[in-house]
């Protein structure tokens, strides 16, 4: 999120979760929000 810094909600079957996280662990789901 704007030039990486700041961070995103991410709403996935495996639980809410930062974007990194979903990234890393290959999931999908549904934006939150973003902080930035």
């Amino acid at each position: 999120v704007k030039g990486g810094i700041g961070m995103t909600i991410v709403s996935t079957s495996k639980g809410v979760m930062s974007g990194t996280d979903a990234k890393n662990k290959k999931l999908g789901g549904e934006i939150i929000c973003q902080i930035w």
